[in-house]
């Protein structure tokens, strides 16, 4: 029986995880789900499911007419009942709360989603003239203050490999299983160093996605979009050492194509890798908490610094709006500029 891609897996345990937030929502959200099917990924539909369930846990907390109902129950005409100034007050709730024992807590990013999420969904019936209003877009979006980009630096890069290469500070129990997983480790870290991917597009790598006649691998970027990505000779020289021993491993059943591997042969997932990265990277920096993003940034800040082609950057990181690589590079930016001053001289010495 042929293997079921992935991504169609992904896909569709997304689908049952919405279905089941869906189930605890009023039952008029899901012609909104429906709508915006076609231009969202799963992953972004299960975002917009949970931010909006906060939102109904919110309004049956603490509206008096809302807590006579259940939930399921609300009508659509809750909708109309809200001001712009309730949405105020939901947000400044967010930033701290407690429900069912457990702490909540949202930052300006996280609030920043919450009220993005709430738009869309405003906007939708709106549009559609089943409310009278959209309250939402009445309602500013909160001030995002930029943080720093952390990276490794060039030196910090190398330790990182060589330290994934030799495991020479491993414990005695983690060089047991490094000796079995450090052609692979070491074919991961540098294809995420080399090309920027994202994790999750580097779990869903098939053998057959790998293209070493062009170096070039077939990734899935979000939202769906396959896209060819092209890695340098270091990149090739450790995946083909990797692919050698990954061709002797016979995979379990639903993972006999993918790249990538467990030690109970199994595909690798997010979190394996998560977990990978923050091992390693613990022997090299412990000023920096190190991420598979923060290796993203890494060689996006590489790409830019050698090319100066903020257009190149965003492609290859496969960014829709280039003023996100913009938002994310300017430091490297003012570092250009600083560097201007020492080329420019108005008198010989």
């Amino acid at each position: 029986m042929k293997e079921k891609a992935y991504y169609e897996n992904v896909n569709k345990r997304n689908e049952l995880k919405l279905r089941k937030r869906l189930e605890k929502l009023p039952s008029f959200c899901r012609q909104f789900f429906i709508a915006i099917e076609p231009t969202t990924a799963s992953r972004t539909r299960i975002a917009y499911a949970y931010d909006i369930g906060c939102f109904f846990d919110y309004l049956h907390e603490v509206n008096p007419a809302c807590k006579k109902l259940e939930i399921t129950d609300f009508p659509i005409t809750i909708l109309d009942q809200i001001k712009p100034m309730d949405i105020e007050e939901y947000l400044s709730y967010l930033k701290y709360y407690v429900k069912d024992g457990i702490e909540y807590t949202n930052d300006e990013r996280g609030l920043k989603r919450k009220l993005a999420s709430l738009r869309s969904f405003y906007r939708y019936f709106y549009k559609n003239e089943l409310i009278q209003d959209d309250p939402a877009i009445k309602v500013d979006m909160p001030k995002i203050h930029e943080k720093n980009i952390v990276r490794l630096d060039v030196d910090e890069v190398a330790v990182l490999l060589d330290e994934v290469e030799s495991g020479d500070s491993l414990s005695d129990r983690q060089k047991k299983y490094h000796n079995k997983t450090k052609t692979r480790d070491l074919a991961l870290m540098t294809l995420l160093l080399g090309t920027g991917i994202r994790v999750s597009e580097c779990v869903g790598l098939d053998l057959n996605d790998v293209d070493f006649k062009n170096n070039g691998i077939k990734i899935h970027r979000k939202g769906g979009a396959e896209v060819i990505v092209y890695f340098g000779d270091e990149v090739r020289s450790a995946l083909m050492e990797y692919m050698i021993e990954r061709q002797k491993i016979t995979a379990e059943d639903g993972s006999i194509n993918a790249l990538f591997l467990s030690l109970q042969n199994k595909r690798l997932n997010v979190r394996s890798v998560e977990n990978l990265v923050k091992k390693y990277s613990g022997f090299v920096t412990n000023l920096k908490h190190i991420t598979p993003h923060k290796l993203r940034s890494t060689y996006g800040t590489s790409l830019y610094r050698e090319t100066g082609d903020i257009y190149l950057v965003a492609d290859v990181l496969g960014h829709k709006d280039v003023n996100t690589t913009r938002k994310h590079y300017a430091a490297i930016d003012e570092d250009r500029r600083r560097s201007a001053a020492k080329y420019v001289r108005l008198r010989e010495d």
